[in-house]
């Protein structure tokens, strides 16, 4: 059996744990984000905010988790696994503060491909800022299209999922999974 690969990206504060959660509730195996691991991690080594002192690298643990959890996704025994965001999303986010990366960045993302993506827009009235999260809604938005931009430029149709309450979101994902 094939496990089909799909990711739920979108812009900071836009609920994708909230779902991640909710469908882990209901019994579908989901691999979490991982941004906030290495943002501990870092912290934990002194570094406040690794992904503003030192953006590639932050990017390249980023990359290697994320690759990680495309191979682990490929050892479960489901149907299908959710991801809580994917290999597109770190290149988005280099875009975003205008950075370069090594062409290995591009050649992941070509060569690891998953079955569905997800999006959650933008929504200001569940935007909540914390430590792990240093953008302020503005550049969430922006965030937003830059990830819209980086899914699109790997061939992937992506799903916008609809303004409703986490029950409401959960039932469209999981209508549309195909």
């Amino acid at each position: 059996m094939s496990t089909k690969k799909i990711v739920i990206t979108g812009g900071p504060g836009t609920g994708k744990t909230s779902l991640i959660d909710s469908l882990e509730e209901l019994g579908y195996t989901c691999l979490p984000e991982i941004s906030r691991q290495v943002t501990l991690q870092a912290r934990n080594e002194g570094v406040e905010q690794l992904f503003l002192t030192d953006p590639l690298l932050f990017s390249k643990k980023l990359l290697e988790g994320r690759k990680d959890q495309f191979f682990e996704s490929q050892t479960f025994d489901r149907d299908i696994i959710f991801i809580d965001r994917g290999l597109p999303d770190v290149l988005a986010y280099m875009d975003f503060i205008g950075d370069e990366y090594p062409q290995y960045f591009i050649d992941i993302c070509e060569e690891h491909k998953y079955d569905q993506v997800f999006i959650l827009p933008p929504w200001e009235a569940i935007y909540t800022s914390d430590s792990e999260r240093y953008e302020n809604f503005e550049q969430a938005v922006r965030i937003h299209d830059y990830l819209e931009a980086s899914y699109r430029k790997y061939g992937y149709d992506l799903i916008s999922v609809p303004l409703a309450s986490i029950k409401d979101r959960v039932e469209f994902i999981l209508s549309h999974s195909k």
